[in-house]
């Protein structure tokens, strides 16, 4: 993340690279970083004679480098994207003698969404020497709170962690929606001022009480009839609420759960930084630490497999979600 801050940064204040190689598995920031050259790079005004778009499936790497070869007029740069660059996956070496010697006044631009560059290889060296290239991975779901407070941050307004959390827990890992109900969010809250769980609750649709990270509280807390309670408004709400993702947000939880019992140092910054959690929410893990000891945990992790199982129908009948989910929870508790 440190890294794509930075180059963004370096965009942002107008240091270009002749190339901009754009890869990995996260094509939420593969879109971000593109769009944001197409902004920066060119004024308005120099488009139409200095921006070439292709598509990967519809272009060949000699055509590409053709575009590439040309001046721009009346303009410092040249924009050249190619989207959907993973479509040239099996020609892709033979840009290896552009990237080698690149045309200063052009800058490239290529999208390889859901593929990678072989590091090994002559075109991988010669971009990394030459221009930029950018690896994007996926954000594990303990790390959506932060991610969340950092693209809020970038717009000049703060999230309390829990109204992060909740946001991260209900929208889930897709990162263009996730972006989108931030961006919701920052339009409601003036700049400089801070983005609650009940602004989360009124503008993006998502109960502050009843969602998987209250769910985990009160079985953490030992909060039986308010457990039930949440799980029965689940059940009654399974389109906003699928139990595969409660179900995957109970067995985060649990792993964390066994993560703490086997730590040495049970110091609240050790815990936070090996369980990826805000140091907040550590007196919770220990709270719940305290109630479900280690000797607990492996058969709770067997049983919320077991409802994931049941859910998707293998080796069994599926069951409604709501019988499911209840099940579940007389167990843990």
């Amino acid at each position: 993340m440190d890294a794509y801050t930075s180059i963004k940064r370096a965009i942002l204040d107008r240091n270009f690279t002749p190339i901009y190689f754009l890869m990995g598995n996260e094509p939420f920031f593969v879109d971000q970083l593109s769009q944001l050259l197409i902004d920066t790079v060119l004024y308005e005004d120099q488009r139409d004679f200095n921006q070439t778009i292709l598509y990967g499936k519809d272009t060949t790497i000699e055509e590409i480098v053709t575009v590439c070869k040309r001046f721009p007029m009346m303009a410092d740069h040249q924009l050249v994207v190619v989207r959907e660059a993973h479509a040239l996956s099996r020609s892709i070496e033979k840009l290896v003698a552009y990237a080698a010697q690149p045309q200063t006044t052009t800058v490239l631009v290529i999208c390889y969404k859901n593929k990678e560059l072989d590091k090994r290889k002559k075109l991988y060296k010669a971009i990394a020497k030459n221009g930029t290239i950018v690896e994007t991975k996926n954000i594990y779901d303990d790390k959506l709170p932060v991610w969340i407070e950092q693209c809020v941050r970038e717009q000049k307004r703060k999230i309390d962690f829990k109204a992060a959390a909740v946001l991260a827990e209900s929208v889930g890992g897709d990162l263009g929606i996730l972006y989108n109900q931030i961006n919701k969010l920052c339009l409601v809250v003036a700049s400089g001022e801070s983005i609650t769980a009940n602004h989360v609750e009124q503008h993006v649709g998502i109960s502050k009480e009843y969602n998987n990270f209250e769910l985990r509280k009160a079985l953490g807390n030992g909060h039986t009839a308010k457990a039930y309670t949440i799980a029965d408004f689940f059940g009654s709400h399974p389109r906003q609420h699928p139990l595969l993702g409660t179900i995957r947000s109970l067995h985060n939880y649990f792993m964390q759960l066994l993560t703490y019992h086997g730590l040495r140092s049970k110091n609240p910054n050790t815990v936070a930084k090996a369980l990826g959690i805000h140091p907040f929410f550590v007196i919770e893990i220990e709270q719940a630490a305290r109630r479900y000891p280690l000797k607990s945990i492996v058969p709770i992790l067997g049983i919320i497999k077991k409802a994931d199982l049941a859910v998707k129908g293998v080796d069994a009948v599926p069951r409604p979600e709501r019988e499911v989910l209840q099940e579940l929870i007389s167990h843990i508790v």
